[in-house]
């Protein structure tokens, strides 16, 4: 049994170095070939792509099971904001509307109206 799990440990652990290396190298490869053309930046080494890779990694992806942008939170705020809109009556749901059209609105609308007097004049 403890050969078993030495084995698949190894595995994991190959596993995991094969697709940083992959990952590295895609970075690497990318950047060397877009980024030079385009902006004018230095190519990279491979070991700086995979500095890249953990930079993004702590920036965007977190650490463990709570981090990153899309863990966390109410995963099906879509289905809940469904039930929320659908257990209103027809009178709540236009004053729900009318209201998030006021703060979505606020700035562009004054914009509209300035631009429409400004032209009609």
């Amino acid at each position: 049994m403890k050969r078993f799990w030495f084995k698949k440990g190894l595995m994991i652990a190959m596993c995991f170095v094969a697709a940083l290396i992959v990952f590295g190298a895609i970075v690497m490869a990318l950047w060397n070939a877009i980024l030079p053309a385009v902006i004018g930046v230095n190519t990279i080494t491979f070991t700086q792509a995979l500095g890249i890779l953990v930079l993004s990694k702590i920036l965007f992806g977190g650490f463990g099971r709570g981090g990153g942008w899309k863990r966390g939170g109410d995963h099906n705020w879509k289905n809940s904001m469904r039930e929320k809109f659908g257990s209103m009556t027809p009178e709540e749901r236009e004053k729900f509307k009318a209201e998030w059209k006021n703060r979505c609105s606020g700035g562009w609308a004054m914009n509209r109206k300035e631009k429409s007097t400004s032209a009609s004049e």
